[in-house]
């Protein structure tokens, strides 16, 4: 079994407008100096694959298809085997 962690992340200079929310919550709350917030989201799967290499290229594929919109977000996954 192989463990593969998936980040979505907004692409820069596409607004997120839940990351000015809760940049503006923590200001609220007595939290000064923030620069900015960024939402995004974190994904686990676990794959029977034989090596990493495959696990990576299958998540890849996932992402590319699914789990990332490649057209506003950027996607990194990590393997663990």
């Amino acid at each position: 079994m192989i463990l593969a962690k998936v980040y979505v992340t907004l692409k820069k200079g596409v607004l997120d407008p839940q990351g000015k929310t809760v940049k503006h919550a923590l200001n609220s709350l007595g939290f000064a100096g923030l620069e900015d917030v960024r939402i995004g989201k974190y994904m686990e799967v676990t794959l029977d694959e034989k090596s990493p290499e495959a696990a990576r290229k299958a998540v890849t594929s996932m992402c590319e298809k699914l789990l990332a919109n490649t057209v506003i977000e950027d996607y990194r996954v990590e393997v663990e085997s």
